[in-house]
């Protein structure tokens, strides 16, 4: 009998431990130097486009399937891709002030991947987005190929204290309103 049960829980055991490494998390490190993120902001009167470079991330992979991750911008490293010279300094000199992202007390920006459903080709992902100390709530379209992810998604800066020209919260801007929401092209290589 004794036997019998020690047979039972050695194969239960075995049972087990082939199920938890088979169905094992696997982190892939996102590649910083191929991967980029694209902003582009819009006023009453133009558009500006730039940079922002990926300090760090990663994708949770379980059986090849998303399931989580985890991804830090460099604030500091925002650029500006449609201006030259003197005006493109000022831009990126503004857009690094607390006017707008006030990188010399918010170097980084973080997103976490909270929940994550697939739809088809692509993965419905929803997460908590900081940006200037402040944290909230998005969701998006995930298109997985291979070893590359894309995404487009817009962000309402206000949420984050971005209030600079503002005009649901600053009156008379005129011409010189911005509007509220950005957009980010990011295609990440893993």
């Amino acid at each position: 009998m004794k036997m019998n049960v020690l047979k039972g829980a050695l194969a239960t055991t075995i049972i087990l431990s082939l199920v938890a490494f088979t169905n094992a998390i696997e982190k892939k490190q996102v590649d910083v130097k191929e991967s980029t993120i694209r902003w582009e902001g819009e006023k009453l009167t133009g558009s500006h486009e730039g940079t922002i470079n990926l300090k760090e991330g990663f994708f949770l992979m379980e059986n090849g399937e998303l399931v989580g991750g985890e991804f830090t911008a460099d604030m500091t490293s925002i650029d500006v891709t449609d201006l030259e010279g003197d005006s493109k300094e000022k831009l990126m000199g503004h857009l690094r002030s607390d006017d707008f992202f006030g990188v010399n007390n918010h170097e980084t920006a973080r997103f976490v991947i909270n929940t994550v459903a697939k739809k088809g080709d692509v993965y419905g992902i929803s997460g908590d987005l900081t940006i200037k100390g402040k944290t909230n709530p998005i969701a998006f379209d995930l298109k997985m190929n291979g070893n590359t992810a894309t995404t487009n998604l817009t962000i309402d800066r206000t949420k984050y204290d971005v209030r600079y020209g503002s005009n649901s919260f600053f009156d008379n801007l005129g011409d010189k309103t911005i509007y509220d929401e950005f957009d980010l092209a990011i295609n990440l290589k893993f």
